[in-house]
């Protein structure tokens, strides 16, 4: 029985050290996004389309990676995909490259708004040099209406051009499906 203990232990010590050894390399989030890119490679997590009618705001301010200002209003009358995300967002780095994917097939038709709420912005550039993602993200320069639902990230909305929100989801999800690719097509 003791030596049985004595091993358990040991188990214990070595899951608590490899564990501590991730979290202070800041490892974790990596590791907790890819577990979750192989959940949504499934296909199981997708958003819908909203039943109920709700029109978007446009008015707010974003800034470019150059420093450029922008008024949300500068998209309106367009197809929008605008995603709120950040690089410490375990589902946000998930869904990430399932969104450039989609940002390549359709971003000429689409405009992307990836806004990031990362406190430090450069984080956020280099996180997206890094990976090679070429859609343009943002950050706010003014608050955020109260029609839209940030609380938790990544959250996404899908706003077609008589600024209807067609899809609103909190959460990480699939958008690289044949069924979003027809629902942007559809509201084209």
């Amino acid at each position: 029985m003791g030596s049985k203990i004595k091993k358990e232990v040991r188990e214990w010590i070595i899951l608590i050290t490899v564990g501590s050894f991730i979290y202070l390399m800041g490892w974790h989030t990596i590791i907790i996004g890819k577990i979750q890119q192989a959940v949504l490679a499934t296909g199981i997590i997708s958003p819908s389309e909203l039943k109920e009618e709700r029109f978007a705001s446009y008015e707010f301010i974003l800034e470019d990676v150059d420093g450029k200002r922008i008024h949300f209003s500068d998209f309106k009358e367009k197809t929008i995909f605008m995603n709120f995300w950040a690089t410490w967002c375990a589902p946000c780095v998930a869904e990430m490259p399932d969104i450039h994917n989609l940002y390549e097939e359709t971003g000429d038709k689409v405009n992307f708004v990836m806004i990031s709420v990362d406190q430090d912005e450069n984080k956020a550039k280099k996180y997206v040099d890094d990976k090679a993602f070429h859609f343009p993200i943002y950050f706010l320069r003014s608050g955020l209406p109260s029609g839209y639902n940030t609380h938790s990230i990544p959250t996404t909305y899908l706003i077609d051009k008589t600024g209807r929100i067609r899809v609103e989801n909190s959460g990480m999800a699939k958008y690289n499906t044949s069924s979003f690719r027809n629902l942007l097509t559809k509201i084209q």
